[in-house]
């Protein structure tokens, strides 16, 4: 077994370098176009280098190619060396976004106010190979659950001071938060609001469904067979279904219109949601009573508990680590599709996804998009977090 002191070959951090070396060399960093409507020409990362640090380190970028070859070569196993490997990916990703913001300010000061500098795909390649970097210089420091959530988080602060003291306002992504500032907050409210009107509803059904697809074979035969089928439909396809039959009951019952039950806005965005919902929640419900353990159910019920009682008191609390994970890839999934209910009027971040799509406006849709990822990943880490306090001090 190699010693913590060796030295050898990171063949991650090889891989993510030259993935990185080939997209600061092949993919355009910036866009540069008269106006938001249009592709624009590219900036390439070593243009930026080279002008907006020419004057400190002449042939930076060269430079730069070098090192991160090197790294790529000389990998070690030594744990300052991944401490390093995130600092360094923290003050990439932060300088990134400098560079960024230093050229669109540039350009605002020499073009049309009509112009725009927009955020290219060289860009977001390396931001997420920096973020792949961290995840593997955090999981190589065998560190605690709350010690990588915390290092992890520590990682966008750079970029996030940057950003914060306007580094960035210039960039095409940030006039469009500045034209849309007064719809932003809500559309992300609106999101997080279809997103739980359609889980809560989908654990307080599927807990009941997986008990008796659980007990009884032969609900399990024709629970699952459905659910799967569900999601083989596509999501525009399921919320068209839902449109002529929720329209006809608002009409056709005044009340439910009143309610909020209509063809076009939440409800038939939540109910497609709701049904896409169910087969992780149920199918994660069932692996995990299926895993309780018979001596204590047996046990329960020789203290006098009923079914009912054994479930939710027994059953549910020992299969929760393992039903956590499918919620887990519920709300993950339900936070993706729900862009698309904007589409059935639900409104959301998709609103502002699709307003770019149809407008031809790409950092529009990056604007709807990009909180989207976010909230994700935030919910992602959430759940990752409550499995860890579940499982105790070893994780």
């Amino acid at each position: 077994m190699r010693d913590g002191n060796d030295v050898g070959f990171n063949p991650v951090l090889a891989l993510i370098n030259v993935l990185g070396l080939g997209a600061a060399m092949a993919l355009p960093l910036l866009r540069v176009a008269p106006n938001r409507l249009v592709s624009g020409d590219p900036v390439y990362l070593a243009e930026l280098l080279q002008t907006s640090l020419g004057d400190l380190f002449p042939g930076g970028w060269v430079v730069f190619m070098v090192a991160a070859m090197a790294a790529a070569i000389f990998g070690s196993t030594r744990r300052w060396v991944h401490w390093g490997v995130v600092g360094i990916a923290a003050a990439w990703m932060a300088t990134l976004v400098w560079l960024a913001g230093y050229h669109a300010s540039a350009i605002a000061l020499t073009e049309s106010p009509l112009a725009r500098t927009a955020l290219g795909a060289g860009f977001w390649t390396l931001i997420a190979l920096s973020w792949l970097l961290c995840l593997d210089a955090v999981d190589r420091l065998q560190i605690g659950f709350l010690s990588r959530m915390v290092l992890l988080a520590s990682v966008v602060v750079p970029m996030a001071i940057v950003v914060g003291r306007g580094y960035g306002d210039e960039l095409s992504i940030m006039k469009e938060y500045a034209n849309r500032s007064d719809v932003f907050a809500s559309a992300v409210l609106r999101h997080l609001q279809i997103v739980a009107t359609a889980i809560v509803p989908t654990v307080l059904v599927g807990l009941p469904l997986a008990w008796a697809a659980y007990r009884h074979a032969r609900v399990r035969s024709l629970l699952f067979p459905f659910l799967n089928l569900v999601q083989t439909i596509p999501s525009i396809a399921l919320f068209g279904l839902f449109m002529a039959p929720l329209a006809w009951m608002a009409a056709s019952y005044p009340v439910l219109g009143r309610a909020g039950i209509r063809g076009v806005g939440l409800a038939p965005a939540v109910l497609a949601l709701f049904l896409y919902s169910l087969l992780p929640v149920v199918r994660s419900a069932v692996a995990g009573l299926q895993q309780v353990p018979g001596a204590v159910k047996t046990a329960a019920r020789g203290m006098g508990m009923g079914a009912v009682t054994i479930f939710w008191r027994v059953e549910v609390p020992l299969a929760l680590p393992v039903l956590l994970l499918g919620l887990r890839a519920a709300v993950v999934q339900t936070i993706g599709l729900a862009a698309v209910t904007a589409l059935v009027g639900a409104g959301g971040l998709g609103s502002l996804m699709f307003e770019g799509l149809f407008s031809g406006a790409n950092e529009l849709v990056l604007l709807g998009v990009v909180p989207i990822v976010v909230l994700a990943v935030l919910a992602d880490g959430v759940f990752k977090a409550l499995s860890a306090v579940l499982k105790g001090p070893a994780a």
